[in-house]
C-alpha cells in the first residue's frame, strides 16, 4: 500500500521503547511514534499510556524518501484542550523610542580614520 503525510492509520504496537512506540503499519511496514509525539505535554512513561499488542489511531507526519521509515503522531489527532476561561494573550505594538542609529559612530568616524592613518605611517616610517 502506499502511505501519503496526513493519512490517518490504524496500526498495532509492536514494541515499546524509552523514545518511542514502533508500530506495524501492514505486514512489511513498520513506523515510529517518537515520545514528543505521542500527547500534548510532558510524558513520563510511555507503558502507561500504550500496551504492546494495543491498536492505535494515528497520522502520519513524514516518510524519509530513501529508507521509507514513517513516522507517526498521536498528538495530531489529540484535541488541545485550552480552558474557556483562558483568553488568547493580545500582542501590543511596541513603541519605540527615535534612534540615534548610526550617529555616534558618524561623529566619531573622523577620529578613527585619522589615528589609523597615524598609525599606519608609523608603522611604514619604522620599517624604512
Amino acid at each position: 500500500m502506499e502511505y501519503k503525510i496526513g493519512d490517518i492509520i490504524t496500526s498495532k504496537v509492536t514494541g515499546i521503547q524509552s523514545y518511542g512506540v514502533f508500530v506495524a503499519i501492514d505486514k512489511n511496514t513498520q513506523g515510529l511514534i517518537h515520545i514528543s509525539e505521542c500527547r500534548h505535554g510532558y510524558v513520563t512513561n510511555l507503558e502507561d499510556m500504550i500496551q504492546v499488542g494495543e491498536e492505535v489511531e494515528a497520522m502520519i507526519i513524514d516518510i524519509d524518501e530513501y529508507t521509507k521509515k514513517i513516522s507517526l503522531s498521536l498528538r495530531a489527532l489529540d484535541k488541545l484542550d485550552i480552558p474557556s476561561n483562558v483568553k488568547p494573550k493580545k500582542h501590543r505594538r511596541r513603541r519605540y523610542a527615535p534612534q540615534i542609529g548610526f550617529e555616534t559612530l558618524r561623529k566619531v568616524m573622523p577620529t578613527w580614520i585619522a589615528e589609523a592613518q597615524q598609525d599606519e605611517q608609523d608603522r611604514l616610517a619604522d620599517s624604512e
